[in-house]
């Protein structure tokens, strides 16, 4: 289904990407001020604080609730900016709307549940508020544009999605591993939708945050939701990956904002060229499943199987040298022919079990 959308209407510095900070939660009054105080000097529109804070694990900091609430309110009085929480529950929407709070956001767990986006898509209806839906912690693109289906059919039409990142057993370098072609993805299934990123979430470790928030400007996102705290090291959750508002200040002041718009007939000339190489490839796979397939046909005129385990490993490790020495990265090489091994086999289980 096409989603119905209205502009967010959200105030920003023309010079700057659309922007959401603070800290992840509200901690004490104190804190909440002197953070929204300190982002407001440096032009900062829209504050965030976490209010219910879901852990992972019982135990730890959980958030002041509704106590928080009227510091929200408080900054929204003394500052101009705009406030933004997190909700996860129908009760939660009920709070925050009561208090006057301007912007909703869908945590990764909360939309990852049909049972709970639909819950609030029900709490919100006659309602309008800006509501942004972070991607589920799992790269499902279809749950994703699920939970913002069902806001919207609630009758939320200034919708935004936020890219955390998605969680991964295998860490790395990222908190939340970034997959950028999944919000990729769903920028060209919903064009119309404001797409901004979490770098904050995505990275885990503020260091991460300078080069992950010029990362999703060079993909053409619409803004930035960042964790900013006055004393981040004294964080009650989240510590490291949190800035100041200062150094997020000198962050935003050096980001290198691209026009998509501007074409130039060299730019249109190389893309012409992609296109060409495009269809060569689209060539040379098309050649390739052909040999495949009559392997496949060998296979099961001699009655072997269709998987050889050694021939698959050659395959990977003598590509994966080939693509260094072209430039290009080991895993992406292997994600590549890992994709076209798992088609040869489909059409080649197909012969064999003609």
């Amino acid at each position: 289904m096409e989603l119905e959308l209205a502009p967010l209407n959200l105030p920003s510095d023309n010079e700057r990407p659309f922007v959401i900070a603070g800290p992840c939660s509200a901690e004490t009054e104190e804190q909440v001020m002197t953070t929204a105080l300190q982002l407001a000097m440096k032009g900062c529109h829209n504050f965030r604080a976490g209010v219910w804070k879901p852990r992972t694990k019982p135990g730890g900091f959980e958030g002041n609730g509704e106590k928080a609430l009227p510091w929200l309110e408080r900054v929204k009085k003394e500052t101009g900016m705009l406030v933004s929480t997190e909700v996860a529950t129908p009760e939660h929407v009920e709070l925050a709307l009561k208090y006057g709070i301007d912007i909703l956001w869908i945590g990764a767990r909360t939309s990852a549940n049909p049972f709970a986006m639909q819950a609030l898509a029900d709490s919100l209806k006659g309602v309008d508020v800006p509501v942004f839906v972070k991607n589920p912690v799992n790269p499902d693109l279809e749950l994703w544009i699920g939970a913002l289906e069902r806001i919207n059919q609630a009758g939320i039409k200034r919708l935004g999605a936020i890219h955390r990142g998605f969680s991964s057993y295998d860490k790395k370098i990222y908190r939340n591993l970034p997959m950028w072609q999944i919000p990729i993805e769903l920028h060209r299934r919903i064009p119309d939708l404001p797409i901004i990123s979490d770098p904050s979430h995505i990275g885990g470790r503020r260091e991460l945050i300078a080069p992950l928030c010029q990362q999703a400007m060079d993909l053409g996102f619409d803004g930035l939701i960042v964790e900013s705290h006055c004393e981040p090291d004294k964080a009650w959750s989240d510590a490291a990956q949190q800035v100041t508002p200062d150094v997020l200040d000198y962050i935003l002041s050096l980001l290198v904002i691209r026009d998509e718009h501007v074409t130039t007939e060299d730019i249109q000339q190389l893309r012409k060229q992609i296109d060409e190489l495009d269809n060569q490839l689209m060539d040379l796979l098309a050649k390739r499943m052909r040999v495949c397939r009559e392997i496949g046909q060998y296979k099961k005129e001699h009655n072997m199987t269709v998987l050889q385990a050694n021939r698959y490993s050659e395959i990977l490790s003598k590509r994966g040298a080939q693509g260094a020495l072209c430039g290009m990265g080991a895993e992406f090489v292997a994600h590549v022919f890992e994709s076209i091994h798992e088609e040869s086999v489909r059409q080649q289980m197909e012969i064999i079990n003609k």
